[in-house]
């Protein structure tokens, strides 16, 4: 389990051999590229797109339908929610962790977890998590 400040993906780029889950959470800002799209035969030739449309957790018109969605009543959180969108992967750049890796930069799929909450047991403000 990292924090909204650790790289994930790079985390998960080096375990991705070992038997393990890597679970981040992610800014509430954070946007995400589509997976790929099937390739289609294009006479004009060039590259096939690397990435779809972009997924944008502060943005539920980007969203898309979800692949899970799962909700339970509790007693501390009322009615608690957690919402997956699956093969969701971050733009890498040349920067931080990456900015002496070898060749193309990977495509690191995951899934987007939005985690939400009806209240508190604080009383305090009721902000939604996202996780990858």
């Amino acid at each position: 389990m990292l924090d909204a400040g650790h790289d994930a993906p790079r985390i998960a780029h080096l375990l991705d051999r070992l038997p393990v889950e890597i679970l981040g959470r992610l800014r509430p800002d954070r946007v995400m590229p589509r997976p790929t799209p099937p390739r289609i035969y294009d006479p004009k030739g060039g590259r096939p797109p690397k990435h779809d449309g972009e997924f944008v957790c502060g943005d539920t018109s980007t969203w898309g339908a979800e692949q899970t969605v799962t909700t339970t009543d509790t007693r501390l959180y009322g009615k608690a929610t957690a919402q997956a969108w699956d093969r969701r992967h971050p733009r890498l750049t040349r920067r931080a962790a990456w900015i002496d890796y070898d060749g193309p930069l990977p495509v690191i799929e995951g899934t987007a977890i939005r985690l939400t909450a009806e209240k508190l047991p604080s009383g305090g403000v009721n902000n939604r998590v996202w996780l990858w």
